[in-house]
């Protein structure tokens, strides 16, 4: 059957209204207020109904319903661009290259050195140059060791930054933001508009009570003529 929909409900939103209308056909066997279901009307006829009214039930939670359409609205619109790095410094970039690149650089260097210095004092113990490369080798070897541990420690900061938690503290993001609207939404929508138009339709097909009973019939005087 043709569904109507009401003039703020977005075409978008349609499966979600007959979610929640499908939840409360579901679970009516623990709410009194839909007692009835089953006997006066069934599941299928009460659906029809509650789609044929959807402007009337969506319209109790006009409210809801409008935040959350703004927020979904916000979550959908481009996130504002980063801006550029300037040629006034050096940017991230090239922090993280020469980070990387020293203790590569040194290591190498360190590892020539002490390889060509360690060879002369092997050949020629007294030739003074071996010594010197040596000591420039162990210099080398420090800066590198030294670059290898400043990197460690931004990788950590990094880490730090992006984990979860850091992203807690920041506050809700928009993807909460968003599902709490929409939950609000949804429990207004099941509260205050499928709940009690299911169960005005039940109360409208409730047969009536008996008629009452009539009093006893008047004793007649027994000095009237």
């Amino acid at each position: 059957m043709h569904m109507n929909v009401a003039p703020h409900l977005l075409t978008e939103d349609r499966a979600e209204y007959e979610r929640v209308l499908d939840d409360a056909l579901r679970t009516a066997g623990t709410r009194p207020e839909l007692d009835g279901l089953g006997t006066r009307l069934t599941s299928a006829q009460l659906r029809s109904m509650a789609l044929n009214a959807t402007a009337l039930i969506t319209a109790a939670a006009a409210a809801e319903y409008d935040h959350f359409v703004k927020v979904r609205e916000q979550s959908r619109a481009p996130a504002p661009r980063p801006p550029t790095t300037t040629h006034d410094g050096p940017g991230p970039g090239v922090v993280a290259i020469v980070t990387v690149m020293v203790p590569v650089l040194a290591g190498s260097a360190a590892a020539i050195f002490l390889l060509v210095g360690a060879v002369l004092r092997a050949v020629a113990p007294t030739v003074v140059f071996g010594a010197t490369l040596l000591t420039a080798g162990l210099v080398f070897g420090a800066i590198a060791a030294g670059g290898l541990l400043c990197a460690g420690a931004g990788l950590l900061v990094t880490a730090l930054r992006n984990s979860p938690a850091a992203a807690h503290r920041d506050g809700p993001t928009p993807a909460d933001d968003l599902s709490l609207a929409r939950e609000a939404w949804r429990q207004a929508l099941l509260e205050r508009g499928v709940l009690p138009f299911l169960a005005a339709a039940l109360a409208a097909t409730a047969p009536p009570g008996p008629a009452p009973s009539p009093g006893p019939a008047p004793t007649p005087d027994p000095s009237t003529p």
